[in-house]
């Protein structure tokens, strides 16, 4: 009996003084060269408030603390490469610098009425967490 399951995903909402959210540019398909909320693959025996703070460090150089919980986005096609299942938290960051790394070449933070295109389907949960959802 041969038997498949969604990968697991995070991915971090975080604003700054200002109100405006981080995003980082992908270094890698898919969606290479467009914007997206840092976060990546949960990783064996890890939780998931562990890799989303992992994850926003790799990618962007700001160390962060989980806030809360903003949701679980399951929809079997919001990922070309698979059935993927993400855990969105809302991120404090507590220190760092920001900067592009690991699958991010650029990291930046965008005023919410001047969003570039987004990846995935990063675009919801923004709208998502601007209605407190």
């Amino acid at each position: 009996m041969s038997y498949s399951s969604p990968r697991l995903t995070v991915d971090g909402v975080l604003f700054d003084d200002s109100k405006r959210i981080l995003l980082v540019k992908r270094r890698r398909d898919p969606f290479k060269g467009k914007w997206a909320l840092p976060g990546g693959f949960v990783e064996y025996g890890e939780r998931t408030e562990d890799a989303v703070v992992r994850e926003v460090l790799e990618e962007t150089g700001l160390e962060t603390r989980v806030v809360k919980l903003i949701g679980v986005y399951s929809d079997p096609n919001r990922d070309p490469r698979g059935h993927t299942v993400s855990v969105v938290y809302l991120l404090e960051k507590t220190g760092g610098v920001l900067k592009g790394g690991d699958d991010a070449s650029d990291a930046r933070f965008f005023d919410l009425g001047n969003l570039p295109e987004l990846s995935f389907d990063h675009d919801r949960i923004i709208e998502d967490v601007l209605k407190g959802v």
